[in-house]
């Protein structure tokens, strides 16, 4: 039987390296993270590979032997790469991964070295005790999530595709966490779908000048015009297959109906929550930088902004077709990053396998499909094929704002919630 002692070490010890990505190759890496993990693997008989894609750019990746090889095999992945945090705006630490109020503390927490922790600490103690998962399993730890995966998964699905063969199926973060509902009863979010990324710089090109004089070919004039006009407009609501199913279940949930006609009414049922389910209703757009000139009495010749746009699946088209009408033709765009929307089916085998782990672990557990509003590795996974799935299962208290601390403050973890979350871990892969 599955012990819940072990992850707890772990989720401290992953969060205590500091993995924090600003977007470039100026933080730490991932290779201190990367061989924690790859001892912790080897200590049980495991051999894993370590995979540097940049200098300190390091993901690794092992396999498990299954009881029948010949079944088609999943990937359970986690990154281990962290948003950076200034230790002045935290109550604990960051990179302290200190215990208080009964919760491990640290950046990461949350996202998502609470997952790698859990992770490891299934497959030791399965190891240990000789225990197989009935088909292979795939592990892969990455780098670079929280700047695209350009340096992790995008790099080994590209460079060494050979990793996951046979792989169908994967199951990630951002999924599986509970709100608690009426009847003292918790939904558990399991993503099935997830927004596409546009995130694109704008530039608009003017006649340099003199600020005295009039002007009337200003970039920063024709860029701030285009930068309101994408930051006031507002989307119209499209009602995916996984966001519709979500809303259904949930309003049965609060005793609510579900109006198609105002899918949005029922959100307020859902506390925090909303704010991510919100995002999921539309296509977004919002500008997030803006930058021209060099002196308040110059007329730049060019100005920049650049805007974080996301887009529903099958909805793509409809979104770059906005965008390019708002902008008009004085202002241009290029990819910072681009990458598509993914969603699949909420059925089959393996969803069954999450749900009945769920409930033999929590029996007011009501499993429900859903669109995360971000982007996470599964893009990369998918386009090999796989089914992708975030499940991190967590049983947390009514009152924490898990979706707030995503990239926020005060990041924590209930002991309880990991110690769950293993053993749920243990009985999925019982059942994949």
């Amino acid at each position: 039987m599955i012990t819940v002692d072990e992850v707890v070490q772990l989720c401290q010890e992953l969060i205590r390296i500091d993995t924090s990505n600003p977007g470039d190759h100026s933080g730490p890496g991932e290779r201190v993270a990367a061989e924690y993990v790859a001892e912790k693997l080897a200590e049980v008989g495991l051999e894993p590979q370590i995979f540097e894609s940049h200098p300190k750019r390091t993901s690794l990746v092992a396999r498990i032997e299954g009881e029948d090889p010949s079944r088609d095999a999943l990937l359970l992945h986690g990154h281990l790469d962290v948003v950076p945090a200034r230790k002045e705006d935290w109550t604990h630490d960051p990179f302290g991964g200190e215990i208080a109020d009964g919760c491990v503390w640290g950046r990461g927490a949350v996202d998502m070295k609470n997952m790698d922790a859990m992770i490891l600490a299934v497959v030791r103690q399965r190891l240990r005790e000789g225990r197989k998962p009935p088909r292979d399993v795939v592990l892969a730890f990455l780098a670079d999530e929280e700047a695209g995966g350009k340096w992790g998964a995008q790099w080994l699905v590209q460079e060494h595709p050979e990793l996951f063969e046979g792989c169908t199926e994967a199951v990630g973060e951002v999924g599986g966490f509970s709100l608690t509902v009426p009847g003292d009863r918790r939904m558990y979010l399991i993503e099935t779908a997830e927004k596409g990324i546009a995130w694109m710089q704008l530039t608009a090109d003017g006649t340099a000048g003199h600020g005295s004089m009039v002007h009337p070919d200003n970039a920063v004039t024709a860029l701030a015009a285009a930068v309101g006009r994408l930051g006031s407009h507002e989307f119209p609501i499209r009602l995916t297959k996984t966001v519709r199913a979500f809303l259904e279940r949930a309003c049965m949930a609060y005793g609510v109906e579900f109006d198609p006609d105002d899918p949005e009414k029922c959100l307020a049922e859902i506390g925090p929550l909303a704010r991510m389910i919100g995002a999921t209703l539309r296509n977004t757009l919002n500008p997030t930088r803006l930058d021209a000139g060099y002196k308040t009495n110059v007329i730049p010749q060019e100005a920049t902004a650049q805007v974080d746009g996301r887009f529903l699946p099958g909805y793509e088209a409809e979104f770059f077709a906005t965008v390019d009408e708002l902008l008009g033709p004085d202002v241009r765009r290029d990819f910072v990053h681009h990458d598509h929307a993914v969603e699949t089916e909420y059925e089959g085998a393996l969803v069954a396998a999450m749900e009945s782990s769920l409930t033999s672990e929590d029996s007011g557990a009501l499993p429900v499909p859903y669109c995360l509003s971000g982007g996470t590795d599964a893009k990369a996974f998918a386009r090999l094929g796989m089914r992708c799935y975030g499940f991190a299962p967590l049983r947390l208290p009514p009152d924490l704002d898990f979706s707030g601390m995503f990239h926020g403050i005060d990041e924590r973890v209930p002991i309880d919630g990991l110690q769950f979350g293993v053993r749920v871990l243990d009985r999925f892969l019982d059942r994949a």
